[in-house]
């Protein structure tokens, strides 16, 4: 028993982390664990024998899995989910119905025929007497939204789960024992948050037109906006960081290799003997530099005026967000013009796109470089590898620097 039910959870949790939909942030693997618990809690108070147990529990592990195949129906997905696995497990055609009709007792409006039955459709139903309920119950109301597109207000979810829990009965003596005392607190708790919501509905139109107003005369982006620019551009500003820090990369590396160069080799070049490898040296520090000389072009910054003047203001042309546009500006200037930016919607927006923009345009010169310059480095290796190869090969010496 033990070995079967240990297969079962096993490849459960598996099947579910690799082939469920991420938008079922409700009926997932915490859901499946949590209706197992549920299923061995009322186990222990029962008198059920020990093929009845494992055939509920498999069940319980395997009464969701249909919602990787479909949404409506997915009780007979989960049947067929189930019935294969036990089949490859070699289990009697007996208890694979048996599990099977576990199973289908989880359908909505369905009347378990049998204790079994009933302990599955109450283990499954055991999130409504938990003191996480309304947890439980946002996370089924978010997946409602991704997976159905059922967009519910708080009003009609609060209305839609008095009602659910107003009409709900546990279908065992065991679970009514248990767990029907607070449900009804959970009941109770909803039934105040609607009355809340009833009696302060008024205020909130209230505030609601008071903050539209607001918004309207004050002429301020929607915080939508806001946001977007604001990832926008730090994802900008990460990716600049982030290239510069490449090219730093290459600058180090490559001045490492520089000096390694004219400590190490250069300084032989003099003998007769070592003439096969001044080209190769020659190669190699070729490359060596023009990295150097990429990686600086790519980190380089561009000098601005820093200045600008009210008719610049006045006609939208200045970008005030980008300090390479005012930093020669006195302090007054800058404010004067900072005002006027905020009073006019469009010129905000304009200059924050205009920002994100050239940000793109810096960024798009930064990598073509610093591809280049990788390309460049990668290159100038390769080819001075290559090029002391055939120095050694013709020469038919030992190189110089085996010996340093």
């Amino acid at each position: 028993m033990e070995n079967l039910l240990t297969a079962a959870e096993n490849y459960v949790i598996t099947y579910l982390n690799d082939n469920l939909d991420a938008s079922f942030v409700y009926h997932n693997v915490a859901h499946t664990q949590r209706v197992v618990s549920k299923v061995n809690e009322l186990i222990e108070g029962s008198t059920l024998t020990a093929n009845e147990q494992e055939q509920l529990l498999i069940a319980a592990w395997f009464h969701d899995t249909g919602f990787t195949k479909t949404i409506v129906g997915h009780e007979l997905e989960s049947v067929k989910i189930a019935s294969e696995f036990l089949t490859a497990q070699k289990v009697s055609e007996a208890t694979i119905k048996s599990v099977s009709d576990i199973i289908l007792a989880t359908q909505m409006n369905y009347q378990p025929t049998n204790q079994l039955e009933g302990f599955i459709k109450d283990a499954d139903c055991a999130h409504l007497s938990s003191k996480n309920y309304s947890q439980y119950a946002s996370l089924l109301r978010k997946e409602w939204e991704l997976t159905l597109g059922k967009k519910v207000s708080k009003a009609e979810w609060l209305k839609e789960n008095i009602g659910f829990l107003t009409q709900h009965s546990f279908c065992t003596d065991l679970a009514t024992k248990k767990w029907e005392k607070r449900k009804g607190k959970n009941l109770a708790n909803l039934l105040q948050d609607q009355n809340k919501i009833k009696t302060t509905t008024d205020k909130l139109k209230q505030k609601k037109a008071e903050l539209n107003f607001k918004k309207e005369k004050l002429d301020l982006p929607d915080r939508g906006i806001e946001t977007m620019f604001r990832v926008a551009l730090r994802n900008h500003i990460t990716l600049s960081d982030i290239a510069d820090t490449k090219a730093n990369i290459l600058l180090s590396v490559n001045a490492i290799i520089i000096s390694l160069v004219l400590s190490n080799l250069v300084s032989k070049l003099d003998n007769p003997s070592n003439d096969y490898l001044i080209w190769p040296t020659f190669i190699f520090a070729l490359f060596t530099v023009g990295s150097v000389v990429l990686s600086v072009i790519a980190t380089r910054p561009n000098i601005t005026s820093g200045k600008f003047t009210k008719e610049d203001v006045a006609n939208k042309k200045v970008n005030l967000l980008f300090f390479g546009n005012f930093h020669k500006m006195k302090l007054e200037e800058f404010e004067w013009a900072m005002e006027e930016m905020m009073k006019d919607k469009e010129y905000l927006y304009g200059s924050l796109t205009k920002d994100l923009y050239f940000l793109g345009l810096v960024l798009n010169r930064k990598y073509k470089i610093l591809r280049l310059t990788y390309t460049f480095f990668a290159v100038g290796i390769v080819v001075s590898a290559m090029a002391f190869a055939l120095a050694f090969h013709f020469s038919g010496q030992q190189s110089p620097i085996t010996s340093l």
